[in-house]
């Protein structure tokens, strides 16, 4: 396997992951907080889905498919339009309820993108900087290395908080 296909690979288990956690929930559920200040799958899918978009589309000069192909519209959530949820409160992580064929929608799309700009790349290619705001500066390597945690992460979390839900009897 080369370094393309092991990218590919790797942000093909995130959408597995995703589609596990969200597959088969309602609304309610999806929108649902094992605590008041906890995040729903709803939020968790929508954020990682948001800095997989933002932060693949900034590392390959493209444009966001949130605005580009008419997810934020879709959404339709009270948030800015660079928003990816870091940073945002307890009350705006509780105002995402959306259904679940729209996050998959999206998810699917995000993923689609990002296996074709993650297809090609080279081992040289991962040597190249992306982003000089921090010391040292990060290469395209260690950002594609650290939207993968970051997302598989997320992901994890979403299928344990479905987990809880569906034992307390809530999904």
């Amino acid at each position: 396997m080369n370094s393309a296909g092991l990218l590919v690979d790797a942000f093909g288990r995130v959408r597995e992951a995703v589609h596990e956690a969200v597959e088969g929930l309602g609304e309610d559920v999806l929108a649902a907080r094992v605590d008041p200040d906890a995040n729903s799958i709803a939020w968790l899918v929508w954020h990682l889905t948001r800095v997989q978009d933002d932060h693949l589309a900034g590392a390959f000069g493209t444009e966001q498919l949130w605005g580009a192909d008419g997810w934020r519209e879709r959404f339709g959530l009270p948030f800015p339009v660079g928003a990816t949820g870091y940073g945002q409160t307890s009350a705006q992580a509780g105002s995402v309820r959306v259904p679940g064929e729209l996050l998959l929608g999206y998810q699917d799309a995000v993923h689609a993108r990002t296996a074709e700009l993650v297809g090609t790349v080279t081992n040289a290619d991962l040597e190249r900087v992306v982003d000089t705001a921090w010391d040292p500066p990060v290469t395209l390597g260690v950002r594609l290395v650290s939207v993968i945690a970051d997302t598989l992460q997320h992901a994890g979390q979403a299928g344990y908080v479905r987990g809880v839900l569906e034992r307390r009897g809530d999904a």
